[in-house]
């Protein structure tokens, strides 16, 4: 299988989404042609799946497999994957990794295992990555939860984390905290070789990427990638005014994805995409279930206020009452 030697995760990575038909099975086609458009984009590092964005929770392990194999075909010659490992338990942990490793990933992204919401020691931690390096010698990226939910690692548990399994290389920050996430950039990037921070803060990136992080990990980038490969250059070209102005379209859409109840985020960039003429449906998977009809007017104005779709004159002023 083809793989990227040497990754290190780092720039801009879009999480793609999964389209699906009507009776919940994966849309292979429109799966191939989302890859497509959103690899094209200028400035992209890597892509993700079999992420939150992918609807991973409700993917059976072939399903994963062939999500992966699918992305290789289509796209993996020139563009990096990041494969995510998302599992209750360790040994499964594992056994994903392999999979990915044989499958061609480049590196691997760790979601937090559900049990640690019962409380965590760092040993747990040390001992779950331990497991996912030793099936696989790929790059490792933590996913940083808030602390506050019991899935996310205090700095000192992630220093420790560092120092044991050496393959970890990057976090994707989503710990929601403003003074910690900037303390999270001044000391793993600091570290020797440095651990990049990704961000994740979609709702507030242009803060979060002018306080140093070293890229992005984003659900979003499967609707506005070219935006935030935009944000990206402008920020580390400390061109303010530019960053000024793609914030303000990113913001519209940051607005309507992730607005309560958060858990339909990926839903509403489905319904962007429809809007946008690139999925054909914007079907998920049980228990989450499609959005109001008067959401998806709001993810319309949305689009229109960040020049992504031809602007209605009507519909915006409506909106804005």
């Amino acid at each position: 299988m083809p793989r990227h030697q040497n990754y290190i995760p780092h720039g801009v990575i879009p999480a793609v989404l999964l389209p699906f038909f009507e009776d919940l099975s994966i849309d292979e086609v429109s799966f191939r042609a989302h890859l497509c458009d959103v690899t094209a984009t200028e400035g992209i590092s890597a892509i993700t799946i079999n992420a939150h964005s992918t609807e991973v929770a409700s993917c059976t392990f072939e399903e994963q497999k062939r999500v992966l194999e699918i992305t290789q075909d289509e796209v993996g010659a020139k563009t990096p994957i990041v494969n995510g490992i998302y599992a209750e338990g360790s040994l499964e942990a594992a056994r994903l990794a392999r999979m990915a490793t044989d499958g061609g990933a480049s590196a691997l992204l760790v979601f937090p295992p559900g049990p640690l919401t019962m409380g965590q020691r760092p040993e747990m931690v040390i001992e779950h990555f331990r497991r996912i390096a030793e099936a696989s010698g790929l790059p490792l990226i933590a996913f940083q939860y808030p602390l506050a939910g019991g899935q996310g690692y205090p700095l000192a548990t992630l220093l420790k984390l560092i120092e044991a399994v050496p393959s970890v290389r990057a976090i994707k920050d989503w710990c929601n905290n403003p003074p910690l996430h900037e303390r999270q950039i001044r000391t793993l990037q600091a570290l020797n070789p440095p651990v990049n921070v990704l961000t994740t803060h979609s709702a507030w990136l242009f803060p979060s990427l002018a306080l140093g992080c070293n890229g992005l990990l984003s659900g979003s980038g499967s609707v506005i990638a070219p935006l935030q490969a935009a944000l990206f250059r402008a920020v580390k070209a400390d061109d303010l005014a530019t960053a000024r102005a793609l914030h303000d379209r990113i913001s519209a859409t940051a607005d309507v994805f992730y607005a309560d109840p958060p858990v339909d985020m990926h839903n509403r960039m489905k319904e962007a995409l429809v809007l946008l003429g690139k999925l054909p449906r914007a079907v998920v998977r049980p228990p989450l279930v499609k959005v109001t009809d008067a959401e998806i007017a709001r993810i319309r104005v949305a689009l229109m206020r960040a020049g992504l779709l031809p602007a209605d004159a009507r519909k915006l002023k409506a909106a804005s009452g």
